[in-house]
């Protein structure tokens, strides 16, 4: 994956290498969890410091790249762990991170408000802290006169040719997802004449959810030129106008779910005090804070939403999803076939 890509606005600066050097190392007697993370990984910093005073607990970020990238660097230094606790691995790289041997096994007792709907594993390796849910999100200006396309297939129809921009599933988390959409829509024989259809039919390709949501697509600060774009179920909740009402819309039809875990690693250094930085980000306060820091819904049960998402960012009722097994199993074939595709 690729990159998960979030607002940017919403972004908490993370000035951390996926290194660690001497001057890193923590002073006599300081209690330090070192939180691996993708590159999106945001929560307020009164929370963090809150955490350190109630504890003792110094939590440090450690970016590890996107989603992918960072699922990567976890099991090739699974036999000396660069952290302590681990937040980021999704739903579509979970199961090489478990097979591979990398987290350790730990129940929290936060697990069971919410988290454990989202569980892969018995042994309790890896908690999910949030649900981002992939959609295509339309600008909903630009269809007064023609109708608004609803499913994966209309967009494939020729009245809504060169108005699509989806992000590459080599590089990006929710192009990836998209991806896994339509194979979950349309089936493994199928899907590939879909996407022959969406090429036919003038879809763009850029690499990531940046460029394609900030430049391309007219819904947004960048009013591209293409009124279509694979974003975020949540998106519609940053695109409300002065007058109240949201200049976007997400297609809940076309929806893949994205779950983000949270585990101890294998072999880590701290591993009472990292049990208790998992306990954190399951708890009621940081689950309340990811909606406006990183636009992800929290696995939380009871939450409250921003008084935004309530209007235009409902969590969807259904989403598609493959068997993490089976995406790990066929990713990079899929990938591949897509590449060929589209882009050969």
């Amino acid at each position: 994956m690729f990159r998960r890509v979030l607002p940017a606005v919403t972004a908490f600066a993370l000035l951390t290498a996926c290194s660690v050097t001497t001057s890193d190392a923590p002073a006599p007697g300081e209690r330090v969890v070192t939180l691996v993370t993708h590159d999106s990984f945001a929560l307020s910093p009164e929370l963090l410091e809150k955490f350190k005073a109630d504890t003792g607990i110094t939590i440090k970020p450690l970016a590890g790249g996107d989603a992918g990238e960072m699922t990567n660097k976890l099991v090739l230094t699974k036999d000396a762990p660069i952290g302590d606790v681990a937040f980021g691995v999704d739903s579509t790289f979970a199961s090489r991170a478990l097979k591979e041997g990398v987290f350790a096994e730990y129940a929290s007792p936060e697990a069971q408000q919410g988290a454990q709907r989202y569980q892969l594993d018995p042994p309790n390796r890896l908690h999910a802290v949030d649900v981002g849910d992939v959609c295509l999100n339309i600008d909903v200006a630009a269809f007064k006169d023609i109708g608004e396309p609803k499913q994966y297939a209309d967009l494939a129809d020729p009245k809504y040719k060169d108005m699509l921009v989806v992000e590459d599933p080599a590089t990006s988390s929710p192009g990836l997802a998209f991806l896994l959409g339509t194979i979950a829509t349309f089936g493994e024989r199928n899907w590939t004449n879909y996407w022959g259809q969406l090429k036919a039919n003038g879809v763009k390709v850029v690499s990531g959810w940046e460029e394609a949501y900030t430049q391309d697509f007219s819904g947004s600060s960048g009013k591209g030129p293409r009124p279509v774009v694979v974003s975020y179920a949540s998106s519609p909740s940053a695109e409300i106008g002065d007058d109240g009402t949201p200049r976007t819309k997400a297609l809940l039809d076309t929806c893949y779910r994205q779950v983000e875990y949270a585990g101890v690693l294998n072999g880590a250094k701290n591993r009472e005090d990292a049990e208790k930085v998992v306990d954190f980000l399951l708890g009621e306060q940081v689950q309340a804070d990811v909606p406006g820091q990183m636009y992800v819904y929290p696995s939380r049960e009871g939450v409250t939403l921003p008084e935004a998402w309530t209007k235009a960012a409902p969590l969807p009722a259904s989403a598609r999803s493959l068997p993490a097994a089976q995406v790990d199993a066929n990713r990079e074939q899929w990938v591949q076939q897509w590449r060929t595709l589209v882009q050969g």
